[in-house]
């Protein structure tokens, strides 16, 4: 039997990643770079550099991470800006599309990012494996952080059970 503290552990030891075929080397590369450095990686696709549809792919990391079978999850796309857009429609989820390694390190210490989006097209190669090791290695710092994070929650809840959202600050503008 597994205890808790054990399941967690492999779940946060696991980054599930997905791409198209924009980010299909980048993705390999990501995995190639940060497995012998001790993360483990579940590839969801896609396998081959032929032309597919990215929310296919998307959904599968995101559904994960929503459900709570991973903590976090990274997604490629050819810009990163489709695989955001998809990613931000499933509840929980707080996806970051970054093109450098401070905003990496921003949304993991401000925001609690558990899934980084990333273009595979648009930024290099170089450039995308500092931001993945700055996503991967700074933890959210909590504090008056997590009221933001508290807010983005209730917003929401509101939003899929309706009716929609105003923050009580919307009355004071």
């Amino acid at each position: 039997m597994i205890d808790n503290a054990d399941k967690n552990a492999d779940i946060d030891a696991r980054i599930w990643i997905a791409s198209d075929h924009g980010g299909y080397d980048p993705k390999n590369i990501i995995i190639e770079t940060f497995t012998p450095k001790g993360f483990e990686f579940y590839d969801a696709g896609c396998y081959s550099k032929d032309m597919c549809r990215y929310p296919h792919y998307a959904s599968i990391v995101c559904e994960a991470v929503a459900s709570g079978a991973a903590r976090r999850g990274i997604l490629l796309c050819s810009t990163g800006i489709g695989m955001s857009i998809v990613a931000n429609k499933y509840r929980g989820v707080r996806a970051s599309l970054c093109t450098n390694s401070y905003l990496a390190k921003m949304t993991r210490a401000h925001n609690d990012s558990n899934i980084l989006c990333l273009g595979g097209k648009t930024t290099g190669v170089s450039i995308i494996v500092d931001i993945v090791d700055a996503w991967l290695n700074v933890a959210f710092e909590g504090g008056r952080h997590a009221v933001s994070l508290s807010l983005i929650t209730k917003a929401e809840e509101a939003m899929i059970n309706g009716p929609h959202w105003l923050s009580d600050e919307a009355d004071k503008a």
